[in-house]
């Protein structure tokens, strides 16, 4: 299967570079990101559950052998295997406990994972973290990496907060002033998002960021 990478273009680039220089030059230094995707809503959150506390190496290793293991990762298949043995996989006994919970719920129609999709951010947010395991920055990953929402840019996120500190210099983001980068950057925060995470993993320049205008 083709991998799937979050789409924007040319529309989003220059609307972000015309809200802010800083944000800019580093959209110049980095280039295009082609950050990987999960458009399979039930396989996102059984990923986004496995991923969470965890290294992306120790993820993709047990998503790996779940895979193997049960062939196809569907309610019906993580049902029949039951929590105990996709503890076994590799992960906690509670988030496997949470996996299946899940699963029970999109077999018995009580989670309406079509109905989702037309949901707003805010409905979509509300019906994930009704979820056992689901919090609010989980919910968040799954609307961007998932449902490909464009306006995505979370507080909860360490990356984020250490990009905007490495970008713009500040000591600490608290929540007034993220919240003015968060209207700046709308409605293209997840690119925005996209971007900041790069800062944070290294991919720009120290002494490039330094030397940024205002």
């Amino acid at each position: 299967m083709s991998k799937v990478f979050f789409p924007y273009g040319e529309t989003e680039i220059t609307y972000l570079k015309s809200k802010d220089k800083k944000l800019s030059s580093v959209i110049d230094q980095i280039g295009h990101i082609e950050r990987e995707v999960e458009p399979d809503l039930f396989s996102s959150v059984i990923l986004t559950i496995i991923g969470q506390q965890i290294s992306g190496k120790a993820r993709d290793t047990i998503c790996q052998r779940l895979t193997v293991e049960l062939g196809e990762i569907t309610a019906e298949t993580i049902l029949v295997a039951g929590a105990a043995r996709i503890q076994q996989f590799g992960m906690s006994l509670r988030k496997a406990t949470y996996i299946s919970d899940f699963a029970k719920k999109v077999e018995s129609g009580e989670f309406d994972l079509e109905g989702i999709k037309e949901m707003t951010d805010e409905e979509a947010m509300a019906a994930l973290t009704e979820l056992k395991g689901i919090g609010p920055w989980t919910a968040e990953m799954i609307l961007l990496f998932s449902l490909q929402r464009p306006d995505i840019f979370s507080f909860g996120d360490y990356g984020i907060r250490k990009g905007l500190s490495l970008v713009y210099g500040h000591k600490e983001i608290d929540r007034e002033r993220f919240e003015r980068y968060r209207r700046r950057f709308s409605p293209h925060g997840s690119v925005a998002s996209l971007y900041l995470w790069e800062v944070a993993g290294g991919a720009a320049s120290s002494s490039s960021l330094t030397t940024q205008g205002n």
